[in-house]
């Protein structure tokens, strides 16, 4: 099957995932927090990502195997291609009903995502790229803003932590808003709905790969703080941080930023 059949197909099961993922809810919840970061995860992660595994691993035997609600196996890292799935990424989002949560799927060769999936069930959004061929919301072509002064940007982000410290070239006033699932976040500014996506601190392999290749294949800037893209399917699935622009923001943003250990 070509990378556009198969796109066709995760946009599928990604949408059938959604519809499971709400049905459980409807039906009541189970939760539990992991030790460690105390998140959560209730029973529809659970179910999903056993159907996406299921359903994934049929489609492609060969490929290794990357989610967040399943005991890392090594052996991924002999695999030239792996799956890179979050079944509900934002799940306290989910649970509390409000619609920042969403199914994220990643075909990763090699190291860089070339398939990617992300479908926000209650906002009834699909957002898909393939790798050289562009972003889409639906069928429709997406890009990010033109914005090109971080005076009064749109940013999904923690005021908070911009605010802390000291800082070589001073922040202007931006507008923050937050967003639960990093993968949505990511498509946003893909979309060009907000205009920098930004978090200091690291994210993991699951959260990214899907996002990255949409955000990327729209136009937008997608990398660590130090301006390097990221790298998957590495021993430690995990980034050190996320910067996500338009354009004409991420030098100025990367700018701010590159003094940062890490």
């Amino acid at each position: 099957m070509s990378l556009s059949g198969q796109l066709r197909v995760l946009a599928g099961l990604a949408e059938t995932a959604g519809e499971r993922a709400l049905a459980m809810r409807e039906a009541g919840l189970t939760t539990e927090y992991k030790p460690g970061d105390r998140s959560p995860v209730t029973n529809a992660d659970l179910a999903v990502d056993a159907f996406l595994k299921a359903e994934l691993t049929a489609l492609d035997p060969d490929a290794g195997w990357l989610s967040e609600e399943t005991v890392d196996d090594p052996r991924r890292l002999t695999r030239r291609r792996l799956f890179v799935v979050d079944p509900i990424d934002g799940t306290r989002a989910f649970v509390k009903g409000a619609p920042w949560w969403g199914v994220s799927i990643a075909v990763v060769e090699d190291g860089r995502p070339v398939l990617g999936v992300v479908h926000a069930p209650q906002l009834k959004e699909t957002y898909i790229a393939e790798a050289g061929k562009g972003a889409f919301l639906g069928d429709k072509p997406i890009q990010p803003s033109d914005a090109g002064d971080l005076e009064n940007c749109e940013i999904i982000g923690d005021a908070q932590a911009l605010a802390q410290g000291e800082w070589p070239t001073p922040w202007p006033t931006m507008r923050f808003q937050s967003r639960n699932s990093i993968a949505y976040r990511l498509c946003l500014v893909a979309s060009g709905v907000f205009d920098v996506a930004l978090t200091l601190t690291p994210k993991n392999d699951w959260d990214l790969a899907a996002g990255d290749l949409i955000a990327k294949e729209a136009g937008a800037f997608v990398g660590d703080h130090q301006g390097h893209e990221f790298i998957y399917n590495r021993a430690q699935p995990m980034q050190k941080s996320l910067v996500c622009a338009a354009p004409g923001l991420a030098p100025l943003i990367l700018e701010r930023v590159a003094h940062i250990a890490g």
